[in-house]
């Protein structure tokens, strides 16, 4: 057997990679020696970059396709080596895949609190989380800055130092914006976009890049939650008597054993009055002479007490009060309040004139009228 025959036995001719993890993002191929024969074939499927390194040196980075390793189809290699068309020798050389897919729904989150002045309640403690996607599109730059010479680099070796910076320009961003906390679900999206913006020349000088970066939540603590929704239920209720009132009124509807004692007892109390009069008249219809124990009427609940309004007087574009209905006698005997002065209180329906509120249309009735000539 001729010794070159021989040598092409030694030395592997079909370079590839399929991988099937999900989540390398570089793998080298393994060759005892790194010895690559001359005129091999490389594979490089969508999806991926081959980036060979020479002598600890970047050569050459191969695309998507099928290639021949001579030196018309490498020429750094071919200078580094100072190859001629008729060499066709072993050489030895490192090949790294890379893929440059996206790898998707990977999280991130604010791991403290990040404190920010807010306009409405001042300052406030936010937390936020989200998703992103990560894709390499420089592999040269990601393999001399990030991988070095790691057989097989995973994303979760970098995806860590990619949170951090999510984070941070997170915590910049929102602190520049300005926003409300109460308007910022609102603007998730377009906050996204700045975010994405603003981290983007940093993972360009890693060879990265960020297609897709979502902020999810952004939320208060839960202390601070928990004051805000009783602020809101305060908001729905409106009129707190009325709802006290609703509410008593709500529970004996739904007690059914609550309003069955009532009903026997207004029956019993009926039944006694009855029985009372019967006695009085006599089997006859006339009066008894025998008199029955005087029987105490039924006990009847009392009405609720009337709510007091206050009242706000409009007076050159200004609002005034609270005043009590004596306090706006007092200013109608005195000239301070008209029938043409503007009134609200809680439970109008904007602002009235003082005369066209039946309450306090009876201010001015006990008024004399104007004198005679006035």
């Amino acid at each position: 057997m001729p010794i070159f025959d021989f040598l092409s036995g030694q030395f592997i001719d079909v370079i590839h990679w399929t991988d099937d993890t999900r989540d390398t993002m570089v793998w080298r191929f393994e060759r005892e020696g790194h010895e690559i024969k001359y005129g091999a074939k490389l594979t490089v499927r969508e999806g991926q970059a081959a980036v060979f390194v020479h002598e600890g040196q970047l050569a050459d980075v191969f695309t998507p396709g099928l290639y021949m390793l001579e030196t018309n189809n490498m020429p750094i290699l071919t200078s580094l080596q100072h190859w001629d068309h008729g060499f066709r020798s072993p050489f030895k050389s490192e090949i790294y895949y890379v893929n440059t897919t996206r790898f998707q729904d990977l999280k991130w989150g604010t791991k403290n609190p990040i404190i920010c002045r807010d306009p409405e309640f001042g300052p406030v403690r936010l937390r936020a989380f989200g998703t992103y996607s990560v894709r390499v599109i420089d592999p040269a730059k990601f393999l001399i800055e990030i991988v070095g010479t790691d057989g097989e680099f995973t994303m979760d070796e970098i995806s860590y130092q990619i949170r951090n910076i999510i984070v941070q320009e997170f915590s910049r961003t929102i602190a520049r914006a300005g926003i409300p906390v109460l308007d910022m679900a609102a603007n998730t999206r377009e906050l996204g976009k700045l975010l994405g913006k603003e981290i983007a020349p940093m993972l360009a000088e890693y060879g990265l890049e960020l297609p897709e970066l979502y902020i999810e939540n952004i939320s208060l603590p839960p202390a601070v939650e928990e004051v805000l929704d009783k602020r809101s239920s305060m908001g729905v209720i409106g009129n707190l008597n009325q709802y006290m009132q609703f509410q008593a009124a709500e529970a004996l509807g739904k007690d059914g054993a609550g309003a069955a004692a009532i009903q026997a007892g207004l029956g019993a109390g009926l039944g006694m009055q009855i029985g009372h009069a019967a006695a009085q008249a006599g089997p006859w219809g006339g009066p008894t002479q025998v008199q029955s124990a005087a029987v105490p009427p039924a006990r009847q609940m009392p009405p609720p007490p009337p709510v007091e309004h206050v009242w706000h007087v409009a007076e050159n574009g200004e609002t005034k009060g609270p005043f009590s209905k004596a306090a706006l006698g007092r200013m109608a005997s005195q000239g301070g309040l008209t029938r043409e002065s503007y009134v609200w209180t809680a439970g109008q329906d904007g602002w009235k004139k003082a005369e066209d509120v039946m309450e306090l249309a009876q201010l001015f009735t006990v008024l004399p009228p104007p004198p005679p000539g006035a």
